[in-house]
C-alpha cells in the first residue's frame, strides 16, 4: 500500500512551481488586500451565515493545524501518502494550508481583524494529505505511476463527515488522462452527497491541456479570473469549466505564518468550496448538483451567451446562490390528511362505508437533493497543486 503511495505523489504534483521574489506582509495589512471578500459580496452572505457545521476536507499537501488564521477549525488529518516530509519540515504544507485559509481562515488579534479571512470562517477543515511539496526532496522517489493516493483520499473524506472536498489540484500533463479509480471514487463522494470542487488547471498558455480531476463528470471546475473579472491567462479554458473565482493577486497564509501573493485555478477552487460550504450550511438538504447549479445560475457577469470555457458561468456570488437556495426548500411544510374522501370508491367500498371515512395522509419534503504582499506559492504541473 505505501508503495502504491508513493507512486501516486509525483504525477500527482508533478507540473511547475512559481515562486515570485517575496516581500513580507504586515499582518494588520492583510485585509485590506483580499480583494476577494468584497468581489464575492461575503460580508452580505455571512449575514445568512459563515458556514458553521460544515465539514471542508482539503486534499492536498497537509495543513498546519496551529496558524493563528485557522486555530480551531482544523480536524485532525489523515496521510495517505505516509513518508516525505512531516509537519514543521518547509517543503510540508504550505499549498495546503493556504488552501486552507482561503475557505475557512478566521484571522487573529482583535476580533479577528488581522490575518486572513476565508469564505466560510466556521467551517471546519478536513486535511487529507495526497500530495507533496514541489520542494520535497522525496518526489523523486516517486515518478511512475499515478497510484491511487487522490482516490483512496476522496473516498476517506467522503465517509468521515465532509460536506465538500476542494482539490486545488491537478494532472494538464501531456499525458493527462481520466483515471478510473478517482473518476469512480468522485462519484462515491457525489452519490454520499458531498460536493467535489477542483481547478481547472493552470495551461492556460500551454495548449488548454484537459486537467483532471476537473474533468470527471459532476466536479465543479473553478476557472481563475484577476480583480477586474478577466480570464487569468495561465487558467485553463476547457468545456468542463463551471464558475470563476479570484485567483491572481490572493492573500495566503503560510505555515512560516507570513503572507504571500498567491496565484492559480488552486485559489480559484477554494474560493468555490468556501461558497459550496456556506450554501450547504444554511441549506444541508441540497444535493451536490442543485448546488453545483445555484453557483451557475447566480453566477455574476456572465460570458456572452451564458456560459464559454475560460469562465464557465462567470463569477460566483455566494450572496446570491444563498437568497437562491432559500427559494428551493418549502417552508413550513407538515404532514397533513385530507378532509373527505380522495380515492373514491373501490371493490370493497360497501364494506368499507359501515368503519371510518377513507383517506389519505401524503407527506411533504424539501427538495433534496480559491495573495498579498509578493510572493507566490501555488504550484503549476501535472497532478500538482494548481
Amino acid at each position: 500500500m505505501k508503495h502504491a503511495a508513493k507512486a501516486a505523489v509525483s504525477l500527482l504534483l508533478a507540473g511547475s512551481a512559481a515562486l515570485l521574489p517575496s516581500a513580507t506582509a504586515h499582518a494588520d495589512g492583510i485585509r485590506a488586500q483580499q480583494w476577494g471578500l468584497s468581489a464575492l459580496h461575503l460580508d452580505e452572505a455571512w449575514r445568512t451565515t459563515k458556514g458553521r457545521g460544515v465539514t471542508v476536507a482539503v486534499l492536498d499537501t497537509g495543513v498546519q493545524t496551529d496558524h493563528p488564521d485557522l486555530a480551531g477549525n482544523v480536524l485532525p488529518a489523515k496521510d495517505m501518502i505516509g513518508f516525505g516530509a512531516e509537519p514543521g519540515d518547509r517543503t510540508w504544507g504550505r499549498h495546503g494550508t493556504a488552501m486552507a485559509g482561503i475557505i475557512a481562515g478566521h484571522g487573529h488579534g482583535a476580533g479577528g481583524s488581522e490575518g486572513v479571512m476565508g469564505v466560510a470562517p466556521q467551517a471546519r477543515i478536513l486535511p487529507v494529505r495526497v500530495i507533496l511539496e514541489d520542494g520535497d526532496p522525496a518526489r523523486a522517489k516517486a515518478r511512475t505511476t499515478r497510484g491511487n493516493a487522490l482516490a483512496d483520499g476522496i473516498r476517506w473524506a467522503a465517509d468521515h463527515g465532509a460536506d465538500v472536498i476542494n482539490l486545488s489540484l491537478g494532472d494538464d500533463s501531456d499525458s493527462a488522462h481520466p483515471e478510473p479509480s478517482e473518476d469512480e471514487a468522485v462519484q462515491y463522494a457525489l452519490k454520499k452527497g458531498v460536493v467535489v470542487v477542483a481547478s481547472a488547471g493552470n495551461g492556460g498558455d500551454k495548449g488548454d491541456h484537459v486537467s483532471y480531476p476537473a474533468a470527471y463528470p459532476g466536479v465543479i471546475a473553478a476557472t481563475a479570473v484577476d480583480k477586474y473579472g478577466t480570464r487569468a491567462a495561465f487558467s485553463t479554458r476547457r468545456w468542463y469549466a463551471a464558475v470563476s473565482a479570484p485567483g491572481v493577486d490572493v492573500v495566503i497564509a503560510d505555515p512560516d505564518h507570513k503572507y504571500y501573493a498567491g496565484w492559480g485555478t488552486s485559489a480559484a477552487s477554494a474560493f468555490v468550496s468556501g461558497a459550496a460550504a456556506l450554501i450547504r450550511s444554511a441549506h444541508p438538504g441540497l444535493a451536490p448538483a442543485q448546488i453545483k447549479k445555484l453557483l451557475e445560475d447566480t453566477a455574476r457577469d456572465a460570458p456572452v451567451g451564458g456560459r464559454d470555457d475560460s469562465r464557465g458561468f462567470g463569477m460566483i456570488d455566494p450572496a446570491a446562490a444563498l437568497k437562491a437556495a432559500a427559494r428551493l426548500e418549502p417552508r413550513g411544510l407538515r404532514p397533513a390528511s385530507y378532509g373527505d374522501e380522495y380515492f373514491g370508491a373501490g371493490p370493497d367500498h360497501a364494506r368499507a362505508a359501515s368503519g371510518a371515512s377513507g383517506w389519505a395522509a401524503p407527506l411533504a419534503g424539501s427538495a433534496g437533493g480559491v495573495l498579498l504582499v509578493a510572493g507566490v506559492i501555488l504550484w503549476r504541473g501535472r497532478r500538482r497543486p494548481a
